[in-house]
This record gives C-alpha cells, sequence and structure tokens, in this order.
C-alpha cells in the first residue's frame, strides 16, 4: 500500500467511469493478472475500431517480449501509465521492454496517472 497507494480498483473503475462520463467518453476497462488474456485483449484492438489505449503493463513493462508484440503494430495512440514511478524504484524495474511500442509513459502520479494517460491518448487521437 506504501508504493501503490491505499485506493482499491474498484475505485480507480469509478475514477475513470465519471471522467467517461463527464467528458462524454466510451471507456472499455479490462484487467487480467494474466500475460496471455492482456495480449488477447490488445489483439482485439486491431478491429475492434478502439481509438486509443491506456495501459499499466504492470510487471510485465520489464520482460514481456508478448504485450509489446501485441502493441507494436497498432497505429492508436497508446500511452503506457505506472501508478509508482518505476525509475525511482529497484533497479530491474528501470528496464522497460514494453514502453517503446507505446507513443509516451506516465508514472509515479497515482491513479491520476490514468486519467492524464486519457487525456494524452484523446489529444493524440484528435491530432490524426
Amino acid at each position: 500500500r506504501e508504493i501503490y497507494g491505499a485506493e482499491s480498483y474498484d475505485y480507480l473503475v469509478k475514477l475513470i467511469e465519471e471522467k467517461a462520463e463527464k467528458e462524454n467518453l466510451d471507456i472499455d476497462m479490462f484487467q487480467s493478472n494474466h500475460e496471455g488474456a492482456i495480449i488477447d485483449r490488445i489483439q482485439e484492438a486491431y478491429n475492434d475500431g478502439t481509438e486509443g489505449i491506456v495501459i499499466n503493463p504492470a510487471a510485465y513493462t520489464h520482460y514481456s517480449i508478448g504485450i509489446r508484440d501485441a502493441l507494436s503494430p497498432l497505429s492508436i495512440p497508446k500511452v503506457e501509465v505506472h501508478i509508482s514511478n518505476i525509475h525511482k524504484r529497484e533497479e530491474f524495474r528501470h528496464t522497460c521492454v514494453t514502453t517503446p511500442a507505446c507513443d509516451g509513459q506516465i508514472c509515479g502520479l497515482g491513479l491520476k496517472g490514468y486519467l492524464l494517460g486519457i487525456d494524452a491518448v484523446k489529444s493524440m487521437a484528435n491530432s490524426i
């Protein structure tokens, strides 16, 4: 809790739903602890009309070539988010294999990072 804060996943969902309603956005939230399920969901975005992705690959950031390979071919805006500042943590967290497949990374800003990620994706999508 010291690293990620005391807020629950349900609280994060509530924050995002409130933002979506306020800004008239259609947001599909997906969470899984299974790498294959994450890859499957990313690959659905190839053909389902998804206009952008905000993703927190969590520990997969540091070693998942599969998630990187799923993100790479997508031409839609992609922003990677981390609740904690992974660059101020253990050395092994400084290697990010998924980040180069994204347009940007937001880290260390807590749950607000997700909302900023949505803003960034929205801005990039509108500038295309």
